[in-house]
């Protein structure tokens, strides 16, 4: 596969941010978690029919109930944490894309449901995290390609991801 040079700027007014995405993804705004409609919350899936794979993005206000910033932050590691049993490695690295937007990347390594899991964050009042999945099997060596391919338009994403 080709990268797709044409992204579709996703920008609708119930969410607090704008990314760009290819315009073989579908947008599916109709999340729910342990039953419980997520759409006013601006949670959203990334869809990528052709490979089987799902971008998961839940959005969080800081300082929302029981989320402070070090919580979100804790969390964000400790899901990428929970592929330990089956990982080879979890590498992290965190960025900032100026504008006051930084976060956190996670690779991880193996026969993991996940490969690849970021957070962003404005550190005031947004929190987003993102998780790639497949509705496959997890084995690094046929989802290797895949990987690859999809890592390059989640950091195209990241890097055009702003808040309102």
């Amino acid at each position: 596969y080709e990268h797709d040079t044409n992204a579709i700027e996703f920008n609708e007014a119930a969410y607090p941010y704008t990314f760009e995405y290819p315009e073989y993804a579908i947008i599916d705004k109709k999340v729910e978690y342990f039953g419980e409609d997520k759409k006013g919350d601006a949670w959203l899936n990334v869809q990528y029919p052709i490979f089987k794979a799902t971008l998961y993005l839940s959005h969080t206000p800081i300082g929302r109930g029981q989320f402070s910033l070090d919580t979100l932050v804790m969390d964000a590691f400790k899901f990428a944490n929970n592929h330990n049993s089956m990982a080879s490695s979890i590498e992290d690295s965190t960025f900032s894309l100026g504008n006051h937007m930084g976060g956190a990347f996670f690779h991880i390594g193996g026969d993991v449901a996940t490969a690849y899991q970021f957070y962003l964050t404005d550190s005031t009042r947004h929190f987003i995290r993102g998780a790639l999945y497949f509705d496959a099997t997890p084995n690094q060596d046929s989802l290797a390609p895949v990987n690859a391919f999809l890592l390059e338009d989640i950091k195209h994403m990241v890097q055009h991801f702003h808040w309102k």
